[in-house]
């Protein structure tokens, strides 16, 4: 439907919580959803960067987030809520559309496990580990519904470079390199 503006770092409405979506099957889901898939794809396309994107990222306060995983599915989430987490944490490198010229390493749970719904509100629950990095991602994103921000969640504040250095120095260790190798 449309490219929308994606939220900067300072932004408040980055930082508020997202409300509960009453019918994930309502025709502003529908076309929330769309958005968020537009905007991905564009960020994407003309970035390299994208794996998944948040509602408040696109100043929409809902608890809906759309995953675009290299070779899957589209993926929307709604009402997506971390019901169990490993107790084994993992460092990552982390950024964000929000703020994509700083790259940083977080601290993630390895496992967790999430509910949700589909869009034509169906329960479901998916257990996400480090296999294509869901985990990470899901943690990330979910965040973004709770005004959390990777910058947060920093592991040391000497790992936070510019995208060009971690582009030079890190990336090809990182789940990004996938989009490298394309």
């Amino acid at each position: 439907m449309a490219i929308r503006t994606v939220l900067q770092l300072g932004d408040p409405g980055l930082r508020e919580i997202a409300n509960r979506v009453e019918n994930p099957a309502a025709p502003e889901i529908l076309a929330l959803v769309e958005d968020l898939a537009d905007t991905l794809a564009y960020w994407r396309k003309t970035t390299g960067y994208g794996r998944g994107i948040a509602a408040p990222q696109i100043g929409a306060n809902m608890r809906v987030i759309f995953l675009q995983l290299p070779g899957e599915d589209p993926w929307p989430l709604v009402n997506p809520m971390i019901t169990e987490r490993s107790n084994e944490k993992i460092v990552v490198w982390d950024a964000c559309l929000s703020f994509l010229s700083i790259f940083m390493q977080v601290e993630r749970h390895r496992e967790i496990t999430v509910q949700y719904q589909d869009l034509s509100g169906a329960e479901r629950e998916v257990h996400a580990g480090e296999e294509r990095n869901l985990s990470e991602l899901l943690q990330h994103e979910i965040d973004h519904l709770n005004g959390t921000l990777a910058v947060d969640r920093i592991t040391d504040i000497r790992t936070m470079c510019t995208r060009e250095e971690f582009e030079k120095r890190y990336r090809a260790d990182s789940p990004y390199a996938v989009e490298v190798l394309k």
